[in-house]
């Protein structure tokens, strides 16, 4: 890490220390007094009986939630017809059950709570009884212990007044001996981690805690004091802008079960204990906002998914900031979610909470700024045209390392829209389930890199000589820049290529024309060098000549021209078969490529031009990356 980063990295550590030691260090009495006056009825996490009126009437009078809360009724019906959940783990993991029924739960306690109709109440304390029934909550995967947990303390909490004095005794037992006392055997790594494990499982077991205080204190304190003291971990992950380490839907996985954590805490001991001022965490709703093209696609690098679903933590961020502005692509998806012929939010579980964290919506502005940039562990900048347009261009560019977690060699990637197409493309990462079912250990050091999805081979990016990144460098960016005829922003890519380049940089900009840019500066060593540039794209591709390719999808038409100061040829290089038969296919995917030949110590550079249809060509060039922050 240069400088600059180490100097970042101090700085954000001592702001840590500044703001969230207190929860660090918070005395034993300070909680307790908290628990000590806090209420002992139900329902009390997240709202209490007092509020369900002022919920009913937010609902009732706004425009956009009332019709999505009857999506929610809608699919709270359906899911009355459903089978009761069984105990079926998919490989190691009972995740998907546990998530199933935390979809159940939320939905039926909130349509019982909102609406009195008892066939909700009933449904929920039978799927209750059945999940805390269940032999255990599988320990050896936490994240399921975790969602469990969440899941039937919501459903003790919300539910009590109307469950029967057996089930409420069945419950609560089940969360003690099944959900929290799991979690202090043994030295579990997710107490200090600095992922969404560390979130998901202290919020998850937070929940569950203030679920069952007053008949296990000294339990439910030790938990709620564990999370105080760790949640920290996690938290540094957002500083020192807001952007995630592991990418837009696992932001929304973590975040979401840091607000668990927050909220309920906030409703219940009547305390956030500062948490939502660590560095960054505020700022995460701008990067969840701008991570996201025209398409509504996310930029999807690390193990992230592309394809958008409604985040309710939004919500959250939107009414604390009190911004509707970061809901604008949130409320999108909700009038989108109208029109369909089929509910989309159908396995949204974290739904229900959207409306107890919305603010009222009214009219929701357009957001302003049409680059953002965030730097931390990954570093990641996103450039657009336009908000309004859906023909906008969008640019995604990333720096940072394959050694962060859930990363791939993915450093120097981009992806790119225009048209309301999505041309320049990240694959999604290969379900994990599939892969561990093979004998491949996704995480493994090894094993990791050898997956074409996660590897560089499967990006856009460079390769150099054949090889793979370097797993511990790290590219920061250098330069950001939001105004002027040439938005952009310049990544130095020196330490991914350590033994491969003696120097390299890559920039990324959309210029005032209508087109965007990708440039490369690199240096060989004492050697002679190939470098392989690559994009991929599920576009039909015609190579028109050495240095210029048409791309058709959607109806639309998007012109590849390069630039090279050395020789080099376009070519279609085929990605559609993994080389590892453990691997899926990727129907349809391409990759676009060029290789050049650098003479030892040779400095060369190549600029690629991304141009939609109605954009006219560049009529220059605009020159080396030194000259990028005068245009």
């Amino acid at each position: 890490m240069d400088r600059v980063n180490a100097f970042i990295h101090c700085f954000v550590t001592i702001a840590f220390n500044i703001v969230l030691h207190p929860n660090k260090t918070l005395p034993q009495q300070s909680l307790q007094e908290l628990l000590n006056r806090a209420p002992q009825t139900h329902p009390r996490i997240f709202f209490s009986a007092n509020e369900e009126v002022q919920l009913r009437e937010k609902i009732e009078q706004d425009s956009l939630l009332r019709p999505v809360y009857a999506l929610m009724l809608k699919n709270a019906e359906l899911m009355l017809n459903e089978p009761l959940l069984k105990y079926q783990k998919e490989g190691r993991r009972l995740l998907d059950v546990s998530r199933m029924a935390l979809l159940r739960m939320l939905n039926w306690c909130l349509a019982y709570r909102l609406s009195g109709e008892a066939r909700y109440a009933d449904r929920a304390e039978a799927e209750l009884l059945v999940m805390c029934a269940f032999s255990d909550w599988n320990p050896g995967h936490f994240l399921d212990v975790a969602e469990m947990t969440t899941a039937v303390g919501i459903g003790y909490d919300w539910l009590y007044p109307c469950l029967n004095p057996e089930s409420r005794c069945l419950i609560r037992e089940a969360i003690v001996e099944k959900g929290l006392k799991p979690s202090f055997e043994g030295e579990p790594w997710w107490v200090q981690a600095n992922n969404n494990w560390n979130q998901v499982c202290h919020g998850g077991l937070v929940v569950g805690a203030l679920a069952i205080y007053e008949d296990e204190p000294e339990l439910a304190t030790r938990t709620i004091q564990r999370a105080l003291d760790n949640i920290h971990h996690s938290m540094e992950a957002y500083a020192p802008d807001g952007n995630y380490p592991e990418g837009a839907s696992y932001w929304s996985y973590g975040t979401s079960y840091n607000l668990m954590l927050i909220d309920s805490l906030q409703t219940v001991l009547g305390s956030d204990f500062r948490l939502p001022q660590a560095p960054g965490f505020m700022e995460s709703a701008e990067y969840f906002l701008h991570v996201a093209g025209p398409s509504g696609l996310y930029y999807n690098y690390s193990d992230a998914r592309c394809v958008p679903n409604l985040a309710p933590e939004v919500f959250w961020f939107a009414a604390r900031a009190k911004d509707t502005g970061l809901l604008w692509r949130e409320a999108s998806r909700m009038r989108e979610a109208l029109r369909a012929a089929e509910n989309p939010f159908a396995q949204s579980r974290l739904l229900p909470m959207l409306f107890v964290w919305s603010p009222p919506l009214g009219e929701i502005h357009a957001p302003v700024q049409c680059s953002w940039r965030g730097d931390g562990h990954t570093p990641v900048a996103m450039h657009r045209s336009h908000w309004t347009d859906p023909d906008a261009l969008f640019l995604g560019f990333k720096g940072g390392s394959p050694s962060a977690n859930h990363a791939h060699m993915d450093i120097g990637g981009f992806v790119m829209e225009a048209d309301g197409v999505r041309w320049a493309c990240d694959l999604e990462r290969q379900d994990y389930h599939e892969l561990e079912h093979q004998g491949i250990q996704i995480f493994n050091k090894v094993q990791r890199w050898k997956i074409f999805r996660i590897n560089n081979f499967s990006h856009n990016v460079l390769t150099v000589d054949g090889q793979l990144q370097e797993l511990e460098g790290f590219a920061p960016i250098t330069q950001h820049r939001s105004e002027g005829k040439l938005p952009n922003t310049i990544v130095d890519l020196g330490e991914i290529y350590v033994g491969q380049l003696a120097q390299a940089r890559r920039g990324a900009g959309i210029h005032a024309d209508g087109y965007v840019l990708i440039r490369d500066e690199l240096q060989a060593l004492d050697k002679v060098t190939s470098v392989r540039w690559g994009m991929v794209t599920f576009a039909d591709v015609c190579i028109e000549s050495e240095r210029q390719a048409s791309l058709r999808q959607d109806g639309k038409v998007l012109t590849l021209q390069l630039d090279s100061s050395v020789e080099a040829e376009l070519e279609i290089c085929d990605i559609e078969r993994p080389p590892n038969d453990f691997e899926a296919r990727n129907p349809g995917a391409k990759m676009i490529a060029f290789t050049v030949k650098l003479a030892p110590h040779a400095k060369v550079d190549f600029t690629v031009s991304l141009i939609p249809g109605k954009a006219s060509e560049p009529k220059s060039s605009l020159g080396a990356l030194a000259d990028w922050s005068s245009l």
